[in-house]
């Protein structure tokens, strides 16, 4: 377990997807943009190709962490984590906000 003063130091937020492409050598990655609420979109590398369409993704609302360390996956900076359950077939499933939310707007 961890403590309520852990966990408040994961910052969360509704970002709306810019841009959504396959990472090239890779059926699960895709690299996105995200506005976050921020001057610049940030790339976040995320394992959801099998189940989404790039395409499908841009100008959608998800939710991401925001203050991970960056991770580089296939030579790409990762920079943020979109959240994501899983189905009963252990497919991706991202969380969305219940409806429209300004893009950047921190999750409580």
């Amino acid at each position: 377990m961890i403590s309520y003063e852990d966990f408040s130091t994961i910052q969360l937020r509704v970002a709306r997807i810019l841009e959504a492409a396959r990472v090239d050598g890779s059926e699960k990655l895709l690299k996105l943009s995200a506005d976050i609420g921020e001057e610049e979109p940030r790339q976040i590398i995320a394992g959801l190709g099998k189940v989404y369409e790039p395409e499908d993704l841009v100008g959608r609302q998800v939710v991401v962490i925001i203050n991970l360390e960056p991770r580089s996956l296939m030579g790409l900076e990762s920079n943020g984590m979109v959240l994501a359950a899983h189905d009963a077939d252990a497919n991706p499933v991202i969380l969305i906000p219940e409806k429209e939310t300004p893009a950047g707007s921190d999750i409580k």
